[in-house]
């Protein structure tokens, strides 16, 4: 049989098939999973994997994950075109390369370097995640770079900073077992990290005490001891008004505080203005419900925060999560096994896609590009001057606002769709319909692929070995299952290769994954996000280390500042006073209900992987609009949704489990039902986020329902079927009302 090319724990041999252990491209959980190969070397099945992260315990997405790897949609070979108005042909790899090359340095000369941009993405593997970093300011030297995860964790990431110094989860997940209480604040954690949920339910079985906070009641919520479904965009106010409780009713730990933060004095005199009656008039829940929450945090021994897009989609993302990072500080509760703080991660590498370098303001390591120490540093290792390296760019959609306005005119995508990803679809399709110059590399031919002018395609995650970052910041590794397909090369070689034609290929001498993950330990070392002790053995090894990890003897940090230390240069906690305001675009007359977009169980971000899986698009085909009883429609009746962007035709999903005064629609699926055609561009003025999760919208009845696109295939393939189920889903979650109005 074949066995990939590589070291790599083989586990067992079976009649003709090899086990490959490794993890599930998804998610920020990161289960572990075997990919089963046949004889010919081929993926052709999954088994779960008694990793210590999930167990045995695999979601819909994950146990269907393989089915990409040799699906009949996946590229292989460069598409090229000159124009958007002209089909796309298949080139060979020395074409579509010297092509792009000629286009970048036509560009750079006629408008300068930061004319052309690049965006990379938070599924990437971290080396190449490192890689697109270094290629967009050594090889392009172009000041624009950003990634995905702009949308993703970049409010937490920028709370994390501010008020400890670093940027990762407090705690493993391990610590939920033995908390007495917990608060989930924003995620829909039984549809979005589906097995996670056994970590919930083993705190419960020992007592734990559950909070959510979500306008909706999803499936979690439903089991919680106190569900605060508060008008979305209120969070603020709500975490302030809780604080102002165990203020007043002497529920902090003054001795922690004295000991281990500044600002304390500040702070209280801030949440002093958010008693509980203020907060029941902000957020649309009672006031004893403030207090009970207050109350049932504040008296745990040992108390856990959580929080994921539902409280940092906003354009006070970043304030939003202090004001939890507020509640466990003045608790006490840091540092201590069920005592502390975390941020779940939405895509598979959110955690280690940020922390070296593809990130605008960032570089390897965590550090600053503003920073002239920590330039210097990374220029010499990258062996550049550091009067070369450029300057901090701008964010994912600011980009496009550069491409609307000509500034940018050429763009390099890896890994991602912002079609479906960014909100307010029409701007994104002008920005990038104005690129003179767009090449994308994707395993599949996305919305935005279908769009640019070049299409390389590349190896999906078990056609290549690489490391993973899991929201606990557990370092893990990914193992090369078979070989990819003729006509498909990796990340790596395809960025390398054009530097060479750039004329920098001596900076970018990587044979593979391995070569790139030694410089980045360097490149680390040091710097607060430090891998130096983290090598592809110790994670075989393991299973998996958290960072830092300093050296090879380093047994890794699965939970930060069990010594009292935070990473600010004091070692103290910095609390930070927030005020709420309202949202960029509240509820008015004319748009008198709130939007708020999510994921479902059975997809993945834009889609453009899960909306191929049979499996999966039969468990869901099509987007729903899910709306309260009151609003007196019935369960699969036709229902215009309209914002100041858009418009769609959705069927309706009838629930209680919503607020009255909210609607939801979740985000998978393209132009004409993309739920980000209605979604607002207002960002968070610290991290840059987009406020998916508000917007102002009305609803009114419809004679039918707009169609679901299919997704894009390359030239020459019969196209897929749409989708022909208009109905929305039995009602997943909280209490279904059917026709009940």
């Amino acid at each position: 049989m074949t066995v990939p090319d590589g070291p790599h724990p083989v586990l067992a041999e079976r009649t003709g098939e090899t086990l490959v252990p490794t993890h599930c491209c998804f998610c920020g959980v990161q289960c572990g999973m075997y990919l089963r190969v046949d004889r010919r070397g081929k993926v052709f099945g999954v088994e779960p994997r008694d990793h210590d992260i999930n167990r045995m315990r695999m979601c819909p997405k994950g146990i269907n994950a393989y089915q990409q790897i040799n699906h009949p949609d996946r590229l292989t070979a460069p598409l090229l075109r000159e124009r958007r108005d002209q089909p796309f042909r298949a080139v060979g790899w020395e074409e579509a390369l010297d092509h792009t090359a000629e286009r970048i340095r036509r560009i750079q000369q006629e408008s300068g370097r930061d004319a052309f941009g690049v965006l990379g993405g938070a599924s990437l593997f971290t080396e190449k995640a490192y890689l697109v970093g270094k290629f967009a300011r050594v090889a392009a030297r172009t000041r624009h770079v950003d990634y995905n995860g702009r949308l993703c964790m970049v409010s937490a990431a920028g709370a994390n900073k501010l008020a400890f110094g670093i940027d990762r989860a407090a705690n493993p997940f391990a610590d939920i077992l033995q908390t007495d209480c917990l608060l989930i604040a924003g995620a829909n954690v039984g549809e979005c990290f589906p097995v996670l949920t056994q970590y919930l339910w083993g705190a419960r079985d020992r007592g734990a005490k559950l909070i959510v906070v979500d306008p909706r009641e999803t499936v979690i919520a439903r089991t919680a001891d106190e569900h605060v479904a508060l008008r979305s965009g209120t969070d603020a106010a709500f975490f302030n008004a809780v604080l102002h409780v165990l203020v007043r009713e002497q529920l902090t730990d003054e001795d922690f505080l004295a000991a281990h933060a500044t600002g304390w004095a500040e702070l209280k005199a801030k949440v002093s203005e958010y008693p509980p009656d203020r907060a029941a008039r902000i957020c649309g829940v009672p006031a004893e419900q403030v207090v009970r929450v207050a109350r049932m945090f504040g008296s745990a021994p040992r108390a856990m925060a959580w929080h994921a897009r539902g409280i940092e989609h906003h354009t006070q993302g970043v304030a939003n999560c202090l004001t939890v990072i507020n509640l466990c500080t003045a608790t006490g509760n840091l540092g201590r096994p069920g005592a502390g703080y975390g941020t779940l991660t939405g895509q598979g590498n959110g955690q280690g896609g940020r922390e070296h370098g593809q990130k605008s303001d960032m570089l390897p390591g965590g550090r600053s590009i503003s920073d002239p120490v920590h330039r210097a540093e990374v220029a010499a290792i990258w062996g550049i001057a550091e009067a070369d390296l450029p300057p901090a760019g701008t964010s994912m959609m600011e980009m496009v606002w550069q491409m609307q306005a000509g500034e940018i005119r050429g763009l390099l995508g890896v890994c991602n769709n912002p079609f479906v990803s960014l909100p307010h679809y029409a701007t994104v399709k002008d920005g990038y319909d104005k690129l003179d110059f767009h090449v994308q590399l994707d395993f599949f031919l996305s919305e935005t692929a279908a769009n640019a002018h070049v299409v390389l395609p590349v190896t999906t995650w078990a056609e290549d070995e690489g490391v993973m970052a899991n929201a606990e910041a557990r370092v893990v590794k990914h193992n090369k299952a078979q070989e990819p397909p003729p006509g498909v090369r990796t990340d790596t070689w395809v960025l390398c290769e054009l530097a060479r034609r750039l004329g920098h290929g001596d900076k970018f001498d990587f044979p593979g994954s391995r070569e790139v993950f030694e410089e980045l330990r360097r490149a680390s070392a040091g710097a607060v996000n430090d891998y130096y002790g983290i090598t592809y053995e110790r994670l075989e090894a393991t299973g998996g280390l958290a960072w830092p990890c300093p050296d090879l003897e380093h047994p890794g940090t699965p939970r930060l500042f069990e010594d009292g230390r935070t990473y600010h240069p004091d070692g103290r906690v910095h609390l930070q006073t927030v005020d709420w305001h309202p949202p960029a675009e509240p509820q008015d007359a004319e748009y008198p209900l709130t939007l708020t977009t999510g994921r479902t169980v059975a997809h993945f971000l834009s889609g453009n992987q899960t909306r191929r899986l049979d499996p999966l698009v039969a468990q869901t085909p099509r987007p729903w609009v899910e709306l309260h009883p009151s609003l007196g429609y019935a369960n699969g009746q036709p229902v215009k949704v309209s914002s100041r962007r858009g418009s769609m035709v959705l069927p309706a999903l009838v629930t209680e489990a919503i607020r009255p005064d909210h609607v939801f629609v979740p985000y998978h699926w393209a132009y004409p039902v993309a739920a980000n055609e209605l979604t607002i561009d207002a960002l968070d003025p610290r991290s840059k986020i987009p406020e998916f999760k508000v917007c102002a919208v009305r609803i009114e009845p419809a004679a039918a329902v707009d169609p679901v696109a299919a997704p894009p295939r390359p030239p020459g393939r019969a196209a897929h079927p749409a989708p022909d189920d208009m109905s929305p889903p039995t009602a997943p979650q909280g209490r279904g009302t059917d026709d009940r109005r």
